[in-house]
């Protein structure tokens, strides 16, 4: 039997699919990197994406994009925190897209009310700790390998199974360490350490987490597997295809949408819960 979903996440009611805009301060980013590397081009854009309908901006100082260099915790730092408080002191539901816990714990401090951490709190020994004392809500993410080395052959026996197995046992670890399971979202990991097949296989069958009775978080946005089931476009011209799969993930059961593309989505998801509402 399936359980009931809880009603809230981060203080969010989840009566209808949240969109998670991606503000990036980074130079390397896969699509947009270099575009808000200055605090202040970052606050703006994170404001203008909550005017077009974003309820969550979701902030990262550290490309995790394939073939990634990581960054010295001072550098990702100093491009976060500024950001982060500028727009929670604008009122904000911000989230800290993070893999270290002292950007987390500073990060929660400049009023981040979400840890989204592509390791699933494995990447630094210290971070489970620091995000249940944090007291903020985390978003646990699969990933294969490190971004350097994530695409290099990755293999499963069953890319949809194998993941959500790994993210139910991610959960218990959490729970165990003291996060209450009320703030516990997961997110299967389009595109890291997965080939093309390995993601469709997941985006076909994502109403598998729906046992797990938590919000699922999907990153589809503009990722190279739309291009290549496509006709190879560049990033930025992947909109229509990332709109099709966050719409493919929603009527499975998704719950957040992360998103270069804000007002777009917004407006398909609208349309699309507005057939919903006439048909029932």
């Amino acid at each position: 039997m399936t359980k009931k979903i809880v009603s809230t996440f981060a203080g969010l009611a989840r009566d209808k699919p949240l969109i998670m805009g991606i503000v990036n301060v980074t130079p390397d980013s896969f699509s947009d990197g270099g575009e808000t590397l200055k605090a202040e081009h970052a606050v703006t854009r994170g404001l203008a994406f909550r005017d077009q309908g974003a309820d969550i901006l979701d902030v990262g100082g550290e490309s995790t994009r394939p073939g990634a260099a990581p960054v010295s915790i001072d550098e990702e730092l100093n491009r976060v925190i500024p950001v982060v408080r500028g727009l929670a002191d604008a009122g904000a539901t911000v989230s800290v897209d993070t893999r270290h816990a002292q950007v987390m714990t500073a990060a929660v401090e400049a009023g981040a009310k979400i840890i989204n951490d592509v390791t699933a709190l494995t990447g630094d020994p210290n971070s489970l700790d620091a995000a249940a004392k944090s007291g903020a809500a985390v978003i646990l993410m699969h990933m294969r390998g490190e971004p350097g080395t994530m695409q290099d052959d990755p293999v499963y026996e069953d890319a949809a199974l194998e993941v959500r197995d790994y993210l139910s046992d991610r959960v218990r670890v959490c729970e165990a360490a003291g996060i209450p399971r009320n703030q516990i979202a997961v997110d299967p990991g389009i595109g890291f350490g997965k080939t093309v097949a390995h993601n469709l296989d997941i985006l076909g069958r994502l109403h598998l987490y729906q046992d797990m009775a938590l919000p699922v978080v999907l990153g589809v946005s503009r990722k190279s597997f739309i291009g290549h089931v496509s006709n190879g476009e560049l990033p930025k011209d992947r909109v229509a295809g990332s709109i099709a799969a966050a719409l493919a993930g929603v009527a499975q059961g998704v719950h957040i949408v992360r998103v270069h593309d804000v007002a777009e989505t917004c407006q398909a998801l609208a349309v699309q819960v507005a057939i919903e509402n006439a048909t029932q």
